[in-house]
């Protein structure tokens, strides 16, 4: 649960320089369509940057002070492939069999040959890794977005996915195999790595951004449309920060 948090959070990565908020003449945030809560959204973001400026980011640079680069890529192999079972579930709950016989090969190989997940062996046989959370399962089953919401510590959300994300954490087969002091590690060392890899990232769009919030707000929309298939592929690794209209 704490890894999703993370993850969400740190979707800081990112997007066109188009999208900007409104402001009402005293200079206060109006609402724009699909945010009837900025202003409160505005708020929980500072909060959630002030978390990341004192804990996250400093752990983080000393993770990666530490820890090689080839263990690092060795331990986000892991924790990805420990998620491969969420991922088959919603596959399988949303009519993706395809998919989710792909997941099945991919959590093989990688147990396996990959020695519990440390190498990624099944992308290089070509088995790329396949999206599945019960936010999107919502989704395929009709329900709507629901209103923009920033949630504390857990960062971007909707009303769907952010039942979808209290969902997920219950979804993972693995989950009730792993003791909770294993699970509670798994998901702190996630975030950690997560943070690491999106170091220079989120600097840069700290530094470029005239009203963060907005960017954020429309970059995770944009990366959720491609998670959804509402929009066009951006690459295979989502995780990482990357601007979406960016050239490439």
């Amino acid at each position: 649960m704490f890894q999703s948090s993370i993850r969400v959070l740190l979707c800081l990565g990112v997007l066109s320089l188009g999208a900007c908020a409104t402001r009402n003449a005293d200079g206060e945030a109006s609402a724009t369509p699909g945010d009837p809560w900025e202003a409160t959204n505005r708020d929980v973001l500072d909060a959630n940057l002030a978390v990341d400026g004192a804990v996250l980011k400093p752990v983080a640079q000393g993770y990666r002070e530490v820890v090689p680069a080839p263990i690092r890529t060795g331990v986000r192999n892991v924790l990805d492939n420990i998620q491969e079972p969420r991922i088959f579930v919603n596959n399988v709950l949303q009519g993706r069999f395809l998919d989710a016989g792909h997941t099945t090969m991919r959590f093989f190989f990688n147990s396996t040959v990959g020695l519990g997940g440390i190498f990624d062996v099944a992308t290089d046989f070509g088995i790329a890794r396949r999206t599945g959370d019960f936010g999107q399962t919502l989704y395929s089953w009709g329900l709507e977005d629901g209103p923009f919401v920033m949630l504390p510590l857990a960062g971007p959300s909707n009303v769907r996915d952010t039942v979808g994300l209290v969902a997920d954490s219950f979804t993972n087969p693995l989950t009730y195999l792993i003791p909770f002091e294993g699970n509670v590690a798994r998901s702190v060392v996630g975030g950690v790595d997560l943070r690491e890899q999106n170091i220079e990232n989120l600097d840069a769009l700290q530094s470029g951004s005239l009203d963060f919030y907005a960017r954020l707000r429309s970059v995770w929309q944009q990366r959720r449309d491609v998670e959804l298939g509402r929009s066009g592929d951006v690459g295979d690794k989502l995780d990482v920060l990357e601007d979406p209209g960016a050239p490439r």
